[in-house]
C-alpha cells in the first residue's frame, strides 16, 4: 500500500513539473512574440521617418503588429505615399499583413478599398475593388517574388463623369528575380474599357509574360521610368472573352533613352475579321493601316506576321502603320 501511495505522488510531481514546464515555454513565446511585434513597429516607424524627406512622404496610420498567437503582421488605419518629384501619390485604406511565426518571411496582406492614385501624365484616379490581395516571399535587399490578386476592380477619373474609366472581374500579377532579371507574368478576365477610353469595346480577356533585362538593379537604382529598358516578352495575348478572336505577340522590346521604341514582334491572330475589328476600335487613329492589313493576315491563315517597330515607326510586314510617340 505504501508503494502504491509513493508511486502516485512520484507521477502527480511528474504532472506538477510538466505543467511547470509547459507555463515557462508558453511565458518565454509569449515574452518573445510581443517582443518581435514591439520591435515590428519600431522598425516601421524607423523605416518611414528614414524615407520622409527631400520631397517624399509615407504614412503609416497608427501601426500596431497583430497575429498572437501563431502569427505576426503589421495593421494599419490608413495609407499614404507621395514623391513630389516623381509626380507620384497614393492614399489607401487600411491595410493588413500576417507571416506565421515559422515563416516570418512569407507575408501575405490585403488592402481596403478604395484608393487615389496620382501618376505622371494621367488624370488623379480612384481605384474601388471587392478583394486586393498579395504575397510576397521576403528577402535582402529585394523580396524573392511578390503576388498581387484583385477582384472586381473598378478604375474612375476623380473629377468629371461618375461612369468608370475601366472594370476588371480579375486580375493577377506575379514577379519573381531571376538572376539580375526580373521575370514577370500578368493576366486578366472580364475587361470592359469605359467610354473615356474606347467606346463600344466588348469584354476583354488576355494574359502576358516577359522578362526584364537587369530589372533588380533598376529596382535597386529606382530607376521606374522607360528609358533604357530593354524586355522579352514571350507571350502577350489580348482577346474576346471566352471567344477565339485575339492577338498574340512575343519577341524583343527596348526603349531607348529619348523614350522611343525598337520591336521586333512576332504576331499571329486568331479570327482575323473579329481580331482586325476589335484593333480598330482599340486603336482608331490606325483604322485606315489595320483595314489595310486584314486583307494580307486573312492570307496567312495561322501563320505569323512580324510586327518591326524601329524608333517609334511601326511596320506590320511591309505594311506602314504610323508612328508611336515616345514614352
Amino acid at each position: 500500500m505504501a508503494s502504491r501511495t509513493h508511486s502516485g505522488s512520484r507521477f502527480g510531481r511528474r504532472i506538477i513539473w510538466l505543467a511547470l514546464g509547459v507555463l515557462v515555454v508558453l511565458l518565454a513565446y509569449t515574452g518573445g512574440w510581443f517582443y518581435a511585434a514591439r520591435a515590428l513597429e519600431s522598425r516601421v516607424t524607423a523605416s518611414i521617418a528614414q524615407i520622409d524627406g527631400n520631397g517624399v512622404r509615407a504614412y503609416c496610420e497608427e501601426p500596431e503588429a497583430r497575429g498572437y498567437p501563431f502569427r505576426i503582421g503589421l495593421f494599419c488605419r490608413s495609407m499614404y505615399y507621395e514623391n513630389v518629384s516623381d509626380g507620384i501619390s497614393i492614399q489607401a485604406g487600411a491595410f493588413r499583413s500576417a507571416a506565421n511565426v515559422y515563416q516570418p518571411y512569407h507575408i501575405v496582406g490585403e488592402m481596403d478599398s478604395p484608393a487615389t492614385v496620382v501618376l505622371p501624365h494621367l488624370v488623379p484616379l480612384e481605384a474601388r475593388w471587392q478583394s486586393l490581395r498579395a504575397r510576397a516571399q521576403l528577402a535582402d535587399p529585394l523580396p524573392e517574388r511578390i503576388s498581387v490578386e484583385g477582384r472586381n476592380v473598378e478604375i474612375f477619373a476623380l473629377e468629371g463623369d461618375d461612369a468608370p474609366l475601366a472594370t476588371v472581374e480579375a486580375m493577377q500579377l506575379h514577379a519573381r528575380r531571376q538572376g539580375t532579371d526580373v521575370e514577370a507574368a500578368t493576366s486578366f478576365s472580364g475587361l470592359l474599357a469605359g467610354n473615356e477610353i474606347a467606346s463600344g469595346l466588348p469584354l476583354l480577356e488576355g494574359r502576358a509574360q516577359l522578362s526584364i533585362e537587369d530589372g533588380t538593379q533598376r529596382i535597386e537604382a529606382k530607376l521606374f521610368d522607360l528609358h533604357g529598358l530593354s524586355t522579352y516578352i514571350h507571350e502577350l495575348v489580348i482577346g474576346l472573352a471566352g471567344e477565339e478572336a485575339g492577338i498574340s505577340l512575343s519577341g524583343p522590346v527596348s526603349i531607348d533613352e529619348d523614350g522611343l521604341i525598337d520591336a521586333e514582334l512576332s504576331l499571329k491572330v486568331h479570327d482575323a475579321a473579329a481580331a482586325m475589328q476589335l484593333a480598330a476600335k482599340i486603336f482608331p487613329q490606325a483604322r485606315d493601316e489595320i483595314t489595310a492589313a486584314s486583307s494580307v493576315i486573312d492570307n496567312l491563315g495561322d501563320a505569323p506576321l512580324m510586327l518591326r517597330v524601329s524608333r517609334g515607326r511601326a511596320f506590320l510586314g511591309f505594311i506602314p502603320l504610323g508612328r508611336i510617340p515616345p514614352v
